[in-house]
């Protein structure tokens, strides 16, 4: 995995200098719509009645597209597609160890709201908010269900197509799942993860 993250992010860095087609820098009040590339980690774990007590680092890598929404705001709804790991490690009931990880796989789509505010030097600040619906493809599932719905906020920035940033998530939907637990019902938990993507607009 190692390997992959490097060769991608020097795609990444590589890539030439695009046309002024993106949702940040001097074009922020310009443009009406833009594509882009993500990469990044995800720091997760999973809270509630079925928890986890160290957090999984994982891989994200998507793909976004986002349109304006507002003729007088730098108002932007960004969707897109992503592979995304999360997840923990030592899965537990009660302080009784079920697994030594609790790991899901998804594919996930968000939904944000972003606003862009512009600065100097052509750099544009977005903080963002919106859910995100993922339905599991791969991992451990004992224990823990699969689809799962969340809200996640955050702030982007970008610099000549460019573009950084990290939010945060936390699952709405119960992914736990006591079938297998003697004496377990009506568990709740809830997973959660802190995201770093970094990529290019288009």
């Amino acid at each position: 995995m190692k390997k992959l993250l490097v060769a991608l992010v020097a795609c990444l860095f590589a890539a030439p200098s695009f046309a002024q087609f993106s949702s940040g820098g001097f074009s922020l009040d310009e443009e009406h719509l833009y594509w882009g590339v993500r990469l990044g980690l995800n720091f997760s774990g999973i809270g509630g009645d079925i928890e986890t007590d160290k957090s999984r680092t994982g891989m994200t890598l998507g793909g976004v597209v986002g349109i304006r929404v507002s003729d007088s705001a730098p108002v932007f709804l960004e969707s897109g597609l992503y592979y995304t790991e999360r997840g923990g490690k030592n899965l537990k009931y009660n302080n009784t160890d079920l697994a030594p990880k609790g790991h899901l796989n998804y594919l996930e789509i968000p939904a944000l709201i972003k606003y862009g505010i512009s600065t100097e030097n052509d750099i544009a600040i977005l903080p963002f908010i919106g859910p995100t619906f993922a339905m599991g493809v791969s991992g451990s599932y004992k224990y823990l269900k699969h689809p799962e719905m969340g809200i996640k906020i955050g702030c982007g920035v970008e610099w000549s197509n460019l573009y950084a940033e990290v939010g945060y998530q936390i699952g709405v939907t119960n992914i736990a799942d006591g079938d297998d637990i003697a004496g377990a019902k009506d568990l709740s938990s809830h997973g959660h993860a802190l995201c770093v993507n970094i990529g290019v607009n288009f």
